[in-house]
């Protein structure tokens, strides 16, 4: 028996976004880079071979794969499940999850001030 091939989630199948390790800049695939006037849609690997880092000025070789920055995290059939949540990046559901716990805190603390 083979194996079946494994599904891949959208994040997995999504181009890789590459961080300076000098100065903590983000080539994003997505969003090129404007100030050398490479166009949105421009893999990492498919820039220039002279091409240096907008902020520092490091080389190609001083950035590493950080993975898939703009996609979610989850299978495209079960994007329309979960009341949208599904469709947000693994940042945004960190924020929704940390930013609700920090307003239940919150008004938990302002129970306090009814006296």
């Amino acid at each position: 028996m083979s194996e079946a091939a494994k599904e891949k989630t959208l994040a997995e199948m999504a181009p890789p976004s590459y961080e300076c390790r000098s100065c903590g800049y983000i080539y994003a695939p997505s969003k090129g880079d404007s100030k050398t006037k490479i166009a949105a849609g421009t893999l990492f690997t498919d820039l220039p071979s002279n091409w240096r880092c907008p902020v520092c000025g490091t080389n190609k070789t001083a950035f590493t794969n950080i993975g898939a920055q703009d996609a979610p995290s989850g299978f495209e059939e079960n994007l329309e499940f979960g009341f949208g949540v599904n469709k947000l990046t693994p940042g945004q559901k960190n924020l929704l999850i940390f930013g609700a716990l920090a307003l239940g805190v919150l008004f938990f603390l302002s129970l306090y001030g009814l006296n």
